[in-house]
């Protein structure tokens, strides 16, 4: 009998199993969005859905390196919170609307607001995200100069513009920052800056530990100094602890030595540098001797320093966001260049270099060599007469620019990007102040403690969604290079561009109405600029960008006509935007290589080494040379998973150990009766949090140190992982009048506190 024949008649046949259909996958290429490495990703695509992100091997700037939070794409793309519609408040409460129901609510309520209080009635203020949005960083001007405002406002003045500042004194135009040629370098000396976490910060550099790896494997020195023993300190061969707020003193000490050792080499600059005696004269009275018990650096260190920064052939010193946030945070800035041109260190392989980009860069249009530099005090602020610095005014004056009544008082704001009420000192005046605002907008990916108070938010677009170039951080990276990425997944069919919801404001603004034909206006926009620069060659360049437009056609004209372009035909191999989409890992465009005297903008056409306005701020340092240090301090950090408030809401970078801590040095903790994991209260004067203690060695003793960006705890937001645990925000300690008075810049470190248990 065969088994055939021995089956019931009544049995139906057999079917073959289903065979699943393969899911196609594809890659994409995008440049990541999350800190200043911007590192080269390759993503996996399965029906329009983000499955694998890895690190781009091909990728010409990052060859293959990512961090952690570059898996968080995905998670903030896909979040349930992420607003995808625009929002309009109505009777306190947001309701879902469409896009043009939302541009007619801006143009129903922000027109007479401008009618009744004048241009300067509404205020701007952009966030760092913004440094991550082409359309967003080339379409703000356009909004800015419809509006005619001087009331702008942006995360630049709680980081970054005592660097901008100096920088712009000294060569010319505000972003000609030197960096460190770290792949050249033998001796780093790092200060009050943790490139571990950040990957450089005004100093773009992925994988800064295989860089830093390398150079101490071909016998190079890294040495840090930092109030606490950082991620960067623990692989360097150095780190000496220093008081915050005492860097000036540090920096002092070491220019002395110059000098007082005869270790001032110039080479080549001496002829293109101003100003070497007048520094001589100003250093003389900072022996590291005098300025050791300030910062709490013995005289042999800094000596010692000073000597290596010399005698090395190929070395630099670098600091960053605890130089810049600090009272003197605008010397600070200063003193680091006044060094590396001193050591002869600058604009040499090896040494601090400007990075030459392939787009947008001040130090690469106009006549090299010369300019017109940099002006500040243009205007001043109405409430306190902070003077404006780069067009901005600092955005610790917002509040009381809001909440102060009287001629010029801001009555609406349009926020991009921004949430300056964790982000800046005293978030609980500025969230009272947003209150009384006649109207606000937000654009805005999240609803969060800044734009829970607007009228009107327009949803920004998904990284994944948009297409991007690095605008501004190609002007700080360590090699040359340029790098495109298309938009990798398809966005709902009636989300604009984010350059055309600016440009939709500014129509408003000037007058032509939420329905006004954006492209005619672009046209209009893009024709003036070129004529300005080109002459009579603007109509013969305009036809050539074709039928692009928007942010790529502004692109491709600063490709074509920048350092590297093809200069529409003149230069048939070089960069144009079509040449950079066909390649998705980018163009390498080589090491920095020596700029001066082509990079400076300065009247003279000379490294201004002793800026007038400078020099006279000495005498403020010199005044609190003799001052009492503060029994207890408090700094604050940055962390890998989570540089910016609105990553604590992606459940990939928010999981693991609880990260909102204040570090404290076992003896500290010990004087003042602290347990680890226990809470204390932390007070300036009257204002006051509770934070969980963590004790560490880490710490310098007298200094405490608590992250950025905590504090999720208000009422209103739709930030759901964060919110769970929401930590709490440094800035409520801080006093928003506190500012260094050159750049405006708020004061976050060093600032005097007291610590106990909470009862």
């Amino acid at each position: 009998m065969t088994l055939s024949t021995a089956l019931p008649a009544a049995l139906p046949a057999a079917v073959p199993a289903a065979v699943p259909t393969a899911v196609p996958t594809t890659s994409a290429h995008r440049i990541c969005p999350f800190c200043e490495a911007c590192c080269g990703l390759e993503l996996d695509l399965e029906q329009n859905k983000v499955v694998r992100i890895r690190g781009d091997t091909n990728d010409v700037f990052s060859h293959g390196f990512l961090c952690p939070k570059a898996i968080g794409l995905k998670d903030l793309h896909d979040d349930p919170d992420r607003l995808r519609t625009p929002l309009i408040k109505r009777n306190g409460v947001f309701e879902p609307a469409t896009w043009d129901e939302a541009y007619a609510e801006i143009e129903k309520r922000l027109p007479p607001v401008i009618a009744a209080g004048g241009a300067n009635a509404v205020a701007t203020v952009l966030g760092n995200p913004v440094s991550h949005k082409m359309s967003l960083m080339l379409y703000f001007p356009r909004l800015a100069k419809a509006l005619g405002t001087r009331n702008m406002y942006s995360a630049s003045s709680v980081d970054q513009v005592p660097k901008m500042l100096s920088v712009g004194l000294m060569f010319g135009s505000w972003l000609s920052v030197p960096v460190p040629d770290i792949e050249r370098c033998d001796f780093l000396l790092i200060l009050g800056a943790n490139p571990m976490v950040s990957n450089g910060s005004l100093w773009t550099v992925p994988d800064f530990r295989g860089k830093a790896k390398a150079l101490r494997a071909r016998g190079g020195q890294l040495v840090v100094v930092d109030p606490r023993r950082t991620e960067t300190a623990d692989v360097a061969d150095a780190h000496h602890f220093i008081r915050p707020g005492a860097d000036v003193f540090f920096l002092l000490g070491i220019a002395h030595a110059l000098f007082d050792e005869n270790l001032v080499r110039l080479g080549r600059l001496a002829e293109h540098t101003v100003g070497l005696e007048q520094v001589r004269a100003a250093v003389r009275e900072y022996a590291p001797e005098l300025v050791a018990a300030r910062c709490g650096i013995d005289a042999a260190t800094m000596r010692q320093l000073a000597r290596s920064l010399a005698n090395t052939p190929r070395a630099a010193i670098y600091g960053r966001i605890g130089t810049c946030t600090q009272q003197f945070g605008t010397l600070c800035s200063w003193l680091i260049d006044v060094i590396n041109v001193l050591t002869g260190h600058l604009d040499e392989e090896g040494g601090a270099m400007f990075p030459k980009a392939a787009a947008f860069a001040a130090n690469t249009r106009g006549a090299p060599g010369i300019g017109r530099g940099v002006a500040t005090g243009r205007f001043r602020s109405r409430v306190s007469g902070a003077a404006e610095v780069s067009g901005e005014l600092p955005v610790t004056c917002l509040a009381e620019e809001i909440d102060t009544p009287g001629p010029g008082q801001i009555r609406a704001l349009i926020a991009i990007a921004a949430n300056p009420v964790l982000s800046a000192p005293n978030g609980a005046r500025l969230s009272k102040a947003l209150d009384q605002l006649d109207f606000m907008v937000s654009l805005d990916i999240y609803l969060n403690e800044t734009s829970r108070h607007a009228d009107v938010i327009l949803p920004g677009v998904s990284p994944l969604e948009d297409a991007h170039y690095d605008v501004s951080f190609t002007q700080f990276s360590h090699r040359n290079h340029a790098r495109f990425s298309a938009p990798v997944l398809a966005r709902a069919g009636d989300q604009p561009d984010e350059w055309q919801s600016m440009l939709r404001i500014a129509a408003i603004a000037k007058g032509l109405g939420a329905k006004a034909d954006i492209d005619s206006l672009d046209d209009e926009l893009l024709q003036e600029d070129v004529a300005r620069a080109a002459g009579p060659a603007a109509p013969a360049l305009l036809a050539a960008l074709g039928s692009q437009r928007g942010a790529e056609r502004m692109l491709d004209l600063a490709l074509r006509s920048g350092p590297y372009g093809d200069q529409f035909g003149k230069n048939p191999d070089g960069l144009t935007l079509a040449r950079l989409k066909a390649a998705p890992s980018g163009i390498d465009l080589g090491p920095m290589g020596s700029r001066i005297p082509e990079a400076l903008r300065t009247p003279s056409g000379k490294i201004e080494l002793a800026p007038q306005a400078l020099l006279d701020d000495l005498a403020r340092a010199a005044a609190d040379l003799q001052a009492q240090a503060p029994d207890l301090v408090i700094v604050g950090r940055r962390q890998l998973r989570s540089n910016n408030s609105w990553m604590h809401n992606l459940p990939v970078l928010a999981k693991g150990a609880y990260r909102c801590t204040a570090l404290v040095h076992p003896v500290d903790a010990g004087r003042l009766g602290l347990v680890d994991g226990a809470m204390a209260q932390i007070r300036n004067g009257e204002r006051m949090i509770e934070v969980q203690v963590e004790i560490s060695a880490q710490m310098m003793p007298g200094v405490v140190s608590l992250p950025h960006g905590w504090g999720h705890n208000l009422e209103g937001t739709q930030m759901r992982v964060a919110s769970e645990r929401p930590g709490v925000n440094l800035n409520a300690l801080l006093d928003e009048n506190l500012r260094d008075p050159l750049s405006g810049n708020a004061v976050l470190s060093g600032i005097a506190i007291r610590m106990q248990p909470v009862a």
